[in-house]
């Protein structure tokens, strides 16, 4: 398949039940929220669980977790260094980016900065294609607070207490989140970015919450409910991205309920001449 020719946009509609979808390490953690107790979920988390998601489906990924390093690379720059080999070696900074986007979907699609020893001082910026929003929740959320405790003692203890106080746990009872994004076609042709990209990052989208499990997000409580695929018949797009973003809306059905599920919302689709979406479920 061929560099990327038609612009892309997309929303994506993730249900949190009993769950904390992305903790604010300035807030002890606890679900973000914004001043109107709408839930949200920043993009950074967002573009994080898509890495994990392209490493899973075989891809080789630049941003790594420590826990799912694949290559033995302990930093960005040791594998910076292991496979673009060191700067100088490239007769320019555009050279070096290049190579970067040939190795890595994760570079050609979301961009990268190169700013580390080897580079000389000299910070190799790459734009990427694909830009995400910040996912926000339909109705304010409900964030609960709950104080976990360990059954034996951490340390060798004299007063003879069966448990510690560990601390706090904290989760969203539900909420059901939009997520937003776009795909530049301009950007795609100077990353790389294909047309078999844009189908690996629709089934990353799709499957978002596949392997993701942990203790604040037990299994099955974070669920993808559906997908919107844009495909515009021209590079820039037959509408904006913020219109398109806008054609798919979720209301509650009963609007003075509290939701408790995904089925207490009614999502619907404002038709726009000549630009059809793929609907997908969620897995």
């Amino acid at each position: 398949m061929g560099i990327l020719r038609n612009k892309i946009d997309f929303v994506a509609f993730a249900a949190v039940a009993m769950a904390n979808p992305n903790g604010d390490p300035l807030n002890g953690n606890s679900p973000r929220t914004d001043y109107a107790g709408l839930g949200e979920m920043s993009d950074v988390c967002i573009k994080r669980k898509l890495r994990n998601r392209m490493q899973d489906l075989g891809q080789a990924v630049f941003v790594q977790s420590s826990d799912r390093c694949d290559d033995g690379c302990g930093s960005l720059s040791e594998r910076a260094a292991a496979v673009l080999g060191k700067a100088k070696e490239f007769k320019d900074s555009d050279a070096y980016a290049q190579k970067a986007c040939e190795t890595w979907l994760d570079v050609r699609s979301f961009g990268q900065v190169f700013a580390f020893k080897d580079t000389k001082g000299m910070s190799i910026g790459v734009r990427g294609p694909v830009s995400i929003n910040q996912g926000v929740s339909l109705s304010p959320v409900q964030v609960e607070d709950m104080q976990i405790t360990k059954s034996v003692n951490g340390e060798n203890s004299d007063k003879g207490r069966s448990s510690d106080t560990m601390g706090m746990k904290h989760f969203v009872r539900f909420g059901l989140y939009k997520i937003k994004g776009s795909i530049n076609v301009q950007l795609a042709g100077k990353t790389g970015f294909t047309e078999e990209d844009a189908d690996i990052l629709k089934e990353c989208l799709r499957t978002l919450f596949v392997n993701d499990a942990s203790s604040a997000r037990p299994e099955g409580s974070m669920e993808l409910i559906k997908l919107y695929w844009f495909r515009h018949n021209c590079k820039d797009g037959q509408y904006s991205s913020a219109k398109v973003h806008r054609s798919v809306q979720a209301e509650l059905i009963a609007s003075d309920a509290l939701p408790s599920s995904a089925e207490d919302y009614r999502i619907t689709l404002e038709p726009l001449e000549g630009l059809e979406p793929e609907i997908l479920n969620g897995v």
